[in-house]
Order: structure tokens, then C-alpha cells, then sequence
């Protein structure tokens, strides 16, 4: 168990933040032990196929499976809520030679050629990692981020209406199971770390992770801003594509299409994305969800370089009530195979990688 004591700055500095660079670690471990991450399958078999032939050693060397410790400064915590991958890229190939090597020193086990490399050279050595994360993130996440990017943003809009409601105790509530907020502090449930650790002054980092379920990370070492790496509400529905057939009453009124549209909206979606999930072109859905959008059947919301689109509560009602069934319109099994689409991380399930991803302190 380690136990986060917060003092007044500490809950004052405390924030949420997304973290591209993380993810792409998170996602190297999955695909380096697939077989456990079931939720991910479909995505896994999707980008496989996509990475054979790159040399990804620098990275996936850095990522050890089974998963007690990983070097912080392979995923240095963000300094801004929304960095891009180049911004956080930039991070990486400014840690001091000293940090490399110091990291690089409590990894267990036998050092693999890619990482004597890193610390014979460590600016070199940084470089090669960081070309090694830009082709993972253009093989296997980029053209997922969008949806990857409206998980995590809704569970930060989620807990932030928390924060409002009743203050830092009922943000971490229901964060996850493993995690238990007393007063002034806060208790991860940890397999191998026991201990209290003063958060000095700098708050928590908060960060959603789509790649992590059902586990917890966290950062309490020196330099590094104190981080806890958590999975988002609602991770069963991230890779759903089961849909129900459209309505048939509502596609008289709306017109087939539109309906579909609707129908295929059960997550938040940019144009490019409904257009691969309809198979209608980019120029045919911009023009329909303008419409739908006009009427109120939609919202949107630009998030970074993309926007978002998502249905308004009068659509819930409408599909809601086309469904015959009074409830809010749920596509897929997903929620069936892992559980309920608002969970956040498997009952009784507890681990938090090795203290700081950077070693023992």
C-alpha cells in the first residue's frame, strides 16, 4: 500500500492531463503480451499486420513483460493538460544523460544490446527511441487516436463535475477499486510497495489511460511530477462495433442514412470516423451530420485538430424510444464480455507498476 499525503498546495496543483507517449508505451506491453489484454483484441489483430518489419527494439526493450518497472523517462509525466506526441517527443530527447543511465541502473536482469547502446550514448540512444515511438504511433495508434482521445476526455469532464460536486474525495471515489481516499490522503493498493510518500508541494497528475485496464501506474520519484496513471470510465466500449439494426420507424421519418448515421454515433466520432464505420463517403457524412447537427439531433466539440460529434440527449430519448424499451439506446456485448461500460478497472484487481516507473526509491 502506498499512501499519497496531500497538504493544501497539493490538492491546489492537482490536475488532469492526456499523455500520447503513454499511451504508445501502454500499448507496446499489451501487444507484448496480448494474449492477457482480451479487451484489446480487436485491435490488436488490426495492427499487428501494420508493425511487422519495424524495428522497434529501442522501445519495446524498455518495456519489460511481465511489468514490474519501467524507466520514467521513456514517458516523462506531461507539463501540459493536451500535448501532442512531438511535444512530449521533445521532453523525452532532453532528459539529462544522467537520468538515462540512472534508470537504466535499476532495471533487473541482464542489459539487452538496444539499451547498452542508450547508455553508452544516451543522446543518440534517445533519438533512435524517439524514432521508434513515432513509427509505433503512426503503425498502430494514430488513426485510433480520435476515439482513443474521447475516452479519455469524457472521463476528465466526468470527474472534473466530481470535483464540483463534492470536492477531491468524491474525484477519487470511484477512480478504482484500488485506490481510497481518507481525509487527507490518499491509499494505492500496490503488490510489492509499501510506504507514505509526500507528494512536496507539487500535487497529482492524473492521467486516463485507454491501454492500462485493469491495472493502475504510478510516478512518486524524484524529479518527476507525482503521477497516477488510471483506467477510464466506460473502456468496454472502446473498440465496440456491434450496432443494432436501424429503427425502422425512425429511418421513415429521418430517411435511412441519417438514421444510420445516428445509430453508428454510440461513441463520439469525427466525420472521417463515421465514414468507416457506414462506409459512406467523408463528403456525404459532413453533409448529413451538418444537417442533423442543425436540428439538434447532434452536438460537437473540436478537440485538438479534430471535431467531435455526439448525440444530444433529445436523440438518446428518440432512439430510446424507437428501441421499445424505455432505455438509453446501447449498442454491442461488449459490457457483457468485460462488464458494465462505466467500469473502471476489473473488481478485486490491484497493481501498480514498480514505484515511479523509475525504480525504488
Amino acid at each position: 500500500m502506498i499512501e499519497l499525503g496531500f497538504t493544501v498546495p497539493d490538492l491546489a496543483q492537482t490536475r488532469f492531463a492526456v499523455s500520447p507517449l503513454w499511451e504508445v508505451v501502454a500499448a507496446v506491453r499489451v501487444l507484448k503480451s496480448a494474449a492477457e489484454h482480451p479487451l484489446h483484441r480487436p485491435w490488436i489483430e488490426q495492427v499487428r499486420h501494420r508493425l511487422a518489419g519495424l524495428d522497434l527494439r529501442p522501445l519495446t526493450e524498455l518495456v519489460p513483460v511481465p511489468t514490474r518497472v519501467i524507466p520514467a523517462f521513456v514517458c516523462p509525466p506531461p507539463t501540459t493538460p493536451m500535448p501532442d506526441l512531438e511535444v512530449e517527443l521533445s521532453v523525452l530527447r532532453a532528459t539529462p544523460a544522467e537520468v538515462v543511465r540512472d534508470e537504466l541502473d535499476q532495471l533487473p536482469g541482464a542489459r539487452a544490446a538496444p539499451l547498452s547502446g542508450l547508455y553508452a550514448n544516451p543522446a543518440g540512444g534517445l533519438d533512435r527511441l524517439a524514432d521508434a515511438v513515432r513509427a509505433f504511433w503512426e503503425g498502430a495508434l494514430a488513426a485510433y487516436w480520435p476515439q482513443i482521445l474521447t475516452l479519455l476526455e469524457d472521463d476528465i469532464r466526468y470527474r472534473a463535475h466530481r470535483l464540483a460536486e463534492g470536492g477531491a474525495g468524491r474525484v477519487f471515489a470511484d477512480l478504482d477499486p484500488a485506490v481510497g481516499w481518507d481525509e487527507d490522503t490518499l491509499r494505492v493498493a500496490h503488490r510489492h510497495i509499501r510506504g507514505a510518500r509526500s507528494l512536496g508541494g507539487r500535487g497529482l497528475l492524473l492521467v486516463p489511460s485507454a491501454f492500462i485496464w485493469p491495472r493502475l501506474f504510478s510516478v512518486t520519484s524524484p524529479p518527476w511530477q507525482p503521477t497516477l496513471r488510471y483506467p477510464p470510465r466506460g473502456i468496454a466500449t472502446l473498440w465496440q462495433t456491434d450496432v443494432p439494426n436501424v429503427p425502422e420507424a425512425l429511418a421513415k421519418v429521418l430517411g435511412h442514412t441519417r438514421a444510420l448515421l445516428l445509430c453508428r454515433l454510440h461513441t463520439p466520432a469525427t466525420t472521417q470516423d463515421l465514414a468507416r464505420r457506414t462506409g459512406l463517403t467523408a463528403g456525404g457524412v459532413s453533409q448529413h451530420l451538418t444537417a442533423l447537427r442543425a436540428a439538434g439531433f447532434l452536438a460537437a466539440h473540436r478537440s485538438g485538430r479534430y471535431v467531435l460529434y455526439r448525440r444530444t440527449a433529445v436523440t438518446e430519448a428518440l432512439l430510446a424510444g424507437c428501441s421499445g424499451k424505455g432505455q438509453p439506446f446501447e449498442p454491442g456485448t461488449a459490457q457483457e464480455q468485460v462488464g458494465h461500460p462505466a467500469i473502471t478497472a476489473g473488481a478485486g484487481v490491484s497493481a501498480v507498476i514498480g514505484h515511479g516507473l523509475g525504480g525504488p526509491s
